[in-house]
Formats: structure tokens, C-alpha cells, sequence
């Protein structure tokens, strides 16, 4: 019998209009880290899609997102003095 494992999901998610940055926490030996992904979502006729692909407008979201997620990073405090986050 198989068992079918559930996808990872993020830690935490901040979404300004159609960027996203998605918040990983991963359990290391060196203890606790964390890895962001960025993307746009985008509709595809009735599907919604995302992409890592963004244009010039797109790009003052991405940093307003990416900012807030370094801030809800620091603000678990997970080995913050070590510059990984």
C-alpha cells in the first residue's frame, strides 16, 4: 500500500495584486532556514497560471513584496545573525 505525501506548502505567503512571494522554511543541522519564491499570476483563458517572468511594471510589487517577506523573516527570529535568514 502506497501512501500519498501532501505537497509542501509555504510557511507563509505575501501578495500585493498578482505577485506573490512565498515563504519556505527549511529544518537544517544548522538550524532553521527559509527560502523565498516569487512569482505573477497571470489567467491563461479560465485557468490562473504563474510565472517567475516579470515586466517593468511588475517590478515595483516584487520589491515591496520581497521587502515585506525579509521583514516577516526577521520577525520570527530564525538565526537572524548568521545573514541567511
Amino acid at each position: 500500500m502506497t501512501t500519498k505525501s501532501k505537497p509542501a506548502r509555504p510557511i507563509h505567503e505575501i501578495r500585493m495584486g498578482r505577485i506573490k512571494a512565498a515563504i519556505w522554511e527549511n529544518a537544517t543541522q544548522n538550524g532553521t532556514r527559509h527560502n523565498v519564491t516569487v512569482s505573477r499570476l497571470y489567467k491563461d483563458g479560465d485557468d490562473w497560471k504563474d510565472s517567475t517572468s516579470f515586466g517593468r511594471d511588475d517590478l515595483p510589487l516584487v520589491s515591496k513584496v520581497v521587502d515585506q517577506a525579509h521583514s516577516w523573516i526577521f520577525s520570527q527570529g530564525h538565526d537572524a545573525t548568521n545573514g541567511d535568514g
